[in-house]
Order: structure tokens, then sequence, then C-alpha cells
């Protein structure tokens, strides 16, 4: 099995239309911690991961400048993201299918995880599993 990313995306109307009223959180709720469970209890998901906020800074070059987000050029918004055990892409996407997020429209960005990258920096800071 393979690790995968998924990042949760929807526009700022998308996220007001799925939580803005305490009657839509409680559904939402529902349905994320249904589709989770789910996840869980089939040995796929890795990570619950955590929701971002909408607002955040980004650091840029050598320069090393701050700016803040989001931004007015971006057309949707990272809203979370969670881990999930696959046997490979396509399985991966197909597991995504059932989120939450697809209910209205908003995304998910399903992304393979370097294994091989975050092995070397393991055994680089002394991680000698």
């Amino acid at each position: 099995m393979s690790d995968f990313v998924y990042l949760f995306r929807a526009d700022q109307g998308q996220r007001q239309q799925a939580m803005g009223t305490p009657e839509r959180a409680q559904q939402s709720l529902q349905a994320w911690l249904a589709w989770m469970r789910d996840l869980e209890a089939k040995g796929h998901l890795k990570s619950p991961g955590q929701p971002l906020s909408t607002s955040g800074s980004v650091v840029r070059g050598r320069s090393q400048l701050v700016t803040d987000g989001p931004y007015v050029e971006a057309k949707d918004l990272v809203l979370g993201f969670i881990v999930v055990a696959a046997r490979d892409l396509a399985e991966a996407a197909e597991l995504a299918k059932g989120c939450p997020m697809l209910q209205g429209d908003g995304s998910v960005e399903v992304r393979p995880v370097e294994v091989m990258i975050v092995e070397q920096l393991g055994r680089a800071g002394g991680d000698r599993r």
C-alpha cells in the first residue's frame, strides 16, 4: 500500500454554503465523520489530517518576502487534508469519490506521497529503523 494526500479545495462561496448556518455545519460535519469512519474501518485512513484556516502567509525566494493570503488570484482554497493508504493512484482516486466535498462544487486533489524522500530525510536525522 502507498500513501496519498487528499487536499480538499473549494472557493470561499462554496465553503460558506456548506458551513453557513449551524444546521448546514452540523450536516457537513456528520457527512465528514461518516466518510472518515468508513475509510478508517476499511484500513485506508493513515492520518485524519486537519482543517486549515483560510488565512495565512507565504515566504518566497531568497529575499524571504512574506505576503499575506489568501490571494485574490486564487480561485480555490486548500481547506484541509488527510492521508490515506491505497494500492495505487486509481484506488486512491476511487476512494476520494466518497468525499462530502464533492456533494457541492469542491474538489479533492489526490497526490502520491514521495516515500523515498521522506525515508532519506529520516535517515539523515538519525532515524535508524
